[in-house]
């Protein structure tokens, strides 16, 4: 088998088809064992752990989960021709452009084909055109509301970025780290820019390496097996794109550079301005190079940490480059010593099998012990959510007798707490009545549902949270999810005095597609004097490993250990959650 060079398909590319493919057939009203046989195609091909292309060349495309002879057929064709006949003749049935509208928010496929059939929308822009001219309320099943949440979805869809989410970028950067720390002539490796920086979201990949030469470092990159693309390649910097759509910059210096290179890499460009503003006014210039005094004789630096101490400061955590005030700092000696995974003890925002999570409460306590935890709150959805498996009062009460039955066991190890996530219904009141809150060791409350409310109502919701003296945090405070959903529209203003005046903690859930409280409200939290919790809002063992996310995006807030209740003793967590009003400690 020879494939055409012109065309070269990754798993994501070809998994993006088989979706395509599955809204074209939804959208046309094919039956939906058709549609969902493309649906897990696609998911299967994003989830290999291989590139399809090998598989292909293998003749085992039908060993691939999902994938029988007529689709594995599909891939074939589009990796041999670069297109699709069945997708060319389903585009001529249904058009192309209405797989656009799917993205907006609230907008499956049978609204899809009720703006194509009844209205004679077929493209975003006619989607929108018609939104704002007041056209779409009075088809079937619409309405004003439903015209205004189209508007809404459109904007916020406007304002996605293409930027890769660090759940995403960070795992697949310790890989590539991993296989150049793997190369003989390679001395020191480390990632640059905004994912050093640990941003929720980065843009390429930068990664360095430290080699005296370079020739071996960039061919090992460039022929990583699983490049699709080699954009440039040069002595200094290579740039690659690889199969799941990542690009990646390489740059390798000598050992002796390597401080000035990794620096100038991370940046932020804001920080490094200021930093070769400092640098002129010792007569020196600063690049990724080196020093070079005016004399034209350079200052070499094999470690970032001499860049700073030459500049007369101490090293600055690259958590904090974004020059909002961290170079005064410095220059004062008051940089925070920021937090770190192992100043947490507890974690107070996780789920079990008694609602949505995959493992028993044992299970949940053992995973949490084995990595070094002292306080586990087990905290499930509460009732109205039914898509999660809420738990009635009834059963919540149950789940009391299963904790205290795995507390007995498991004896101080470790302490356990029954909490909930309680559902902040959309007329603003809380799932349970404050007779079942007044039970439980934690209240956690925090918005699900009705996202898209004017900015006032969905604000009031979370401040009537706020103001119930049982609720102790507010967890992942806007809602976000990271690309695909924008946060509620809340005056945060409002929501951090009403937890200032409140006493109540404001979680950063740490799974990296929250992110939540964002780092630019946790600093403002902290000076405000109220309390974070760092939590993972686990719904597995491996979910717990995601901790350093939220600590990372706490540093970015410049935050400490003192200012993060997940850094308390148990003895004084549970003194802080008595003195809340909870009536009864685990």
């Amino acid at each position: 088998m020879e494939m055409a060079q012109e065309k070269r398909f990754n798993n994501q590319q070809l998994a993006d088809v088989f979706d395509t493919i599955a809204d074209l057939l939804e959208i046309k009203g094919e039956v939906i064992y058709k549609t969902l046989a493309y649906r897990k195609a696609a998911d299967n091909l994003r989830n290999l752990g291989r590139d399809v292309n090998e598989i292909w060349r293998e003749g085992d495309l039908t060993d691939i989960p999902g994938v029988g002879k007529a689709i594995a057929n599909k891939i074939e064709e589009l990796l041999t021709t670069g297109h699709l006949d069945f997708l060319d003749k389903l585009n001529e049935e249904v058009p192309t452009t209405l797989v656009e509208i799917l993205q907006v928010p609230d907008v499956g496929p049978k609204k899809a084909a009720l703006f194509w059939h009844d209205a004679g929308i077929t493209t975003l822009a006619e989607l929108e055109s018609a939104a704002r001219a007041g056209s779409l309320r009075d088809l079937p099943g619409m309405g004003i509301k439903s015209e205004t949440r189209i508007i809404t979805g459109i904007e916020a869809l406007a304002r996605r970025t293409d930027r890769i989410p660090l759940g995403t970028a960070w795992p697949f950067a310790q890989e590539l780290l991993g296989f150049l720390d793997s190369i003989e002539s390679v001395q020191a490796v480390e990632v640059g820019g905004s994912l050093r920086r640990m941003k929720a979201t980065v843009g390429d990949l930068d990664l360095l390496a430290a080699a005296e030469d370079s020739g071996p470092v960039m061919d090992a990159f460039v022929g990583h097996p699983d490049v699709i693309d080699m954009i440039s390649r040069g002595d200094t910097k290579s740039s690659v794109e690889f199969a799941n759509n990542i690009r990646a910059q390489l740059w390798v210096h000598p050992p002796e550079r390597f401080g000035t290179a990794l620096q100038y890499a991370t940046g932020s460009k804001e920080h490094n301005v200021r930093l070769r503003e400092l640098a002129l006014k010792q007569d020196l210039s600063l690049s990724d190079q080196a020093f070079l005094r005016k004399d034209g004789s350079e200052v070499l630096c094999a470690e970032e940490e001499d860049v700073y101490e030459i500049l007369g400061l101490p090293w600055i955590p690259p958590e904090l480059r974004e020059d909002r005030g961290e170079i005064q700092a410095a220059q004062a000696g008051v940089l925070p010593v920021l937090i770190e995974v192992g100043d947490l003890l507890s974690d107070l925002h996780t789920h079990s099998t008694w609602s949505d999570g995959k493992l028993s409460i044992q299970e949940m306590a053992d995973a949490a012990i084995e990595r070094g935890l002292k306080v586990l709150a087990i905290t499930d959805h509460s009732a109205s959510l039914g898509v999660a498996g809420g738990l009635t009062v009834r059963r919540l009460k149950e789940q009391r007798q299963e904790i205290d039955a795995v507390q007995d066991v498991l004896g101080e190890t470790i302490h356990l707490l029954q909490g909930s996530e309680v559902e902040i219904r959309s007329d603003g009141s809380l799932d349970y009545p404050d007779d079942i809150l007044i039970d439980l060791d934690i209240v956690i409350a925090s918005l699900h549902t009705g996202l898209r409310q004017p900015r006032e109502k969905v604000t009031q919701r979370l401040l009537n949270a706020i103001r119930n003296p049982h609720v102790d945090v507010i967890a992942h405070p806007t809602g976000r999810i990271i690309p695909n959903r924008e946060g509620a529209d809340l005056d945060m203003a409002a929501v951090l005095e009403a937890a200032a005046e409140h006493g109540v903690a404001l979680e950063i859930n740490a799974h990296p597609a929250r992110l939540d409280l964002d780092d630019i409200y946790a600093r403002r939290a902290i000076e405000m004097g109220i309390n974070l919790s760092i939590n993972t809002d686990a719904h597995s063992a491996s979910d717990m490993d995601l901790l350093h996310f939220g600590v990372a995006t706490a540093r970015r807030g410049w935050v400490t250990p003192e200012n993060v209740i997940n850094t308390w003793t148990a003895e004084r967590l549970l003194v802080w959650l008595k003195s809340r009003g909870v009536a009864r400690s685990a």
